[in-house]
């Protein structure tokens, strides 16, 4: 029989709420002798507005995430009977002995749960009066739900609705033979049950994401980023949850730079495939005036060139050049290019070489220091970021935390709110007004709401699922369920959009699942 401690130390449940779902994910499935199965469910459709939720049947327990930042919210404890549950070293049910009650008037059978003595007089102690939910007119038999709140936990009691009575004791009630053991137990951050769920899922989170910064372990762990906020030019600005921001500015920031304000990478990738390198153009062709972008980013070198990560999300880098005795130099080159992959902050960056100042956009004012000029440019520095989504259903799906950003507006120049829960179909438009009349011509603006398709469900493994399609071929998007299931409805299929300095891949149901900038 499993057994929990999430209720250990008084109030010691609350520093699970607020952890990512990428970490207790990752935790429960490193875990499958404890937890056989989990069930993820989500909204196909609007994937960052309804919650995500993981129910661990095998466990008797279910967790629920918000949509927007996946942080965990609310932790329901619904089958006692599965797992050993206790509190301040006090089983809120002795599995050992089956717990009998007088529910034969209740229609229920005997069932595991902690009874209203024990809960009160053990386990919780004296509390307020809780909330009555009446049964429905129509149900059979008429039992409503106590719920009786304490700070951060509620526990909910079936009760027959004939006993029921606003002017009755709830300690008489609940103690006499018309209510059963509780059928339900709430972990939540709040004073009470009914406060709580008023903004359950938007409340700011008092814990950080990540459940090793829980614990006040002797080993350091990096502060966490809250929101990175993309300033134009090449610099990206990484506001974090208790130190001051750390700007990444590509075309400068070095390998140290990250180490030291980011702590050690999580992995790091070497690429080695190549099959976009016919996509991009020839560097005599490249050669346009500076005022303006001659070329769509749809159809540049740097749209063609994206780096996705070492969990191969999308696309890859390829340094094929024209010419034959650049090869040799090249071959050097990207031996040296690599990715930092920072799974538990939820972004890749690419180290390489720099090769150009990055776009600025139109209505800001360049900095008087421009990307690449400040360090010698054979040295080896951030050339790109990834922000990954994490959103549920696509390809890459818990292999980073998600990232959330959101696009200085102030240097963008728009008074719209653009960030990782805008829809793509938002974003786009407001881009394009952003950067209208700052191409070489209505062709090349035009082409910006082309796409390149890439489909990575084909394939025997992450390094080699991605293809470029000719066509788009919508296909209904399924709701996924189980950690195991690899579903292959399209689910992998997606669209990279280009705009200078910037890179969407955007899912069937309008979302962002990454953005690069560069």
């Amino acid at each position: 029989m499993p057994s929990a401690s999430l209720l250990q130390k008084p109030h010691a449940h609350s520093s699970l709420l607020g952890a990512s779902l990428h970490d207790v994910l990752t935790r429960l499935k490193a875990q499958p002798h404890l937890y056989p199965t989990i069930d993820v469910s989500y909204s196909p459709a609007q994937p960052l507005v309804a919650p995500v939720i993981l129910n661990l049947p095998a466990n008797g327990f279910r967790l629920r995430f918000d949509a927007s930042d996946q942080r965990l919210r609310l932790i329901e404890i619904l089958d006692f009977g599965k797992t050993q549950f206790s509190y301040k070293s006090i089983d809120l049910v002795n599995l050992s002995e089956e717990k009998t009650t007088s529910t034969a008037n209740l229609g229920h059978s005997s069932q595991y749960g902690p009874v209203f003595r024990h809960v009160y007089n053990r386990l919780m102690g004296p509390t307020f009066p809780g909330e009555y939910l009446a049964p429905n007119e129509a149900a059979e038999p008429q039992t409503g739900l106590y719920v009786l709140s304490y700070p951060g936990i509620a526990f909910t009691f079936p009760l027959q609705h004939s006993a029921w009575s606003p002017k009755a004791d709830f300690v008489s009630l609940l103690s006499s033979n018309a209510a059963a053991p509780a059928k339900s137990l709430a972990i939540f951050n709040g004073a009470s049950w009914h406060e709580a769920r008023q903004d359950l899922f938007t409340r700011p989170c008092l814990n950080p994401r990540s459940l090793a910064l829980s614990t006040k372990g002797k080993e350091y762990q990096p502060d966490e980023i809250e929101l990175v906020s993309v300033c134009g030019g090449g610099v990206v600005e990484l506001l974090r949850r208790s130190s001051t921001p750390f700007r990444i500015v590509l075309g400068e920031t070095t390998p140290q730079d990250l180490v030291a304000e980011l702590g050690p990478p999580d992995a790091i990738y070497r690429k080695n495939d190549h099959r976009l390198s016919i996509h991009k153009p020839r560097r005599r062709e490249q050669r346009t005036s500076h005022g303006s972008y001659g070329a769509s980013p749809a159809k540049s070198e740097d749209f063609l060139d994206p780096d996705y990560s070492s969990a191969h999300t999308t696309t890859d880098d390829s340094d094929a050049e024209e010419d034959a005795d650049q090869r040799d130099d090249d071959q050097g080159q990207s031996t040296a290019k690599c990715f930092y992959n920072y799974f538990h902050h939820g972004f890749d960056i690419f180290i390489s070489y720099p090769s150009g100042g990055s776009p600025h956009f139109p209505h800001s004012s360049p900095s008087a220091h421009p990307p690449g000029t400040t360090r010698a440019m054979g040295h080896l520095v951030a050339t790109k970021v990834l922000l990954h989504g994490n959103i549920p259903g696509s390809y890459p799906f818990n292999r980073y935390r998600r990232s959330r950003w959101a696009v200085d507006i102030d240097a963008a120049g728009t008074s719209q709110i653009l960030d990782s829960e805008t829809s793509f179909t938002s974003l786009s438009k407001e881009l394009r007004s952003v950067w209208k009349g700052n191409y070489a011509s209505d062709e090349a603006e035009k082409a910006t709401q082309n796409a390149i398709v890439l489909d990575r469900d084909w394939g025997d493994s992450p390094g080699s699922s991605y293809e470029v399609l000719e066509g788009w071929e919508d296909s209904e998007q399924t709701h996924k369920r189980g950690s195991s299931a690899q579903e292959k409805s399209g689910s992998g299929t997606t669209q990279i959009f280009g705009f200078p300095g910037m890179l969407f891949e955007v899912l069937k149901n309008d979302t962002v699942s990454c953005l690069t900038i560069y």
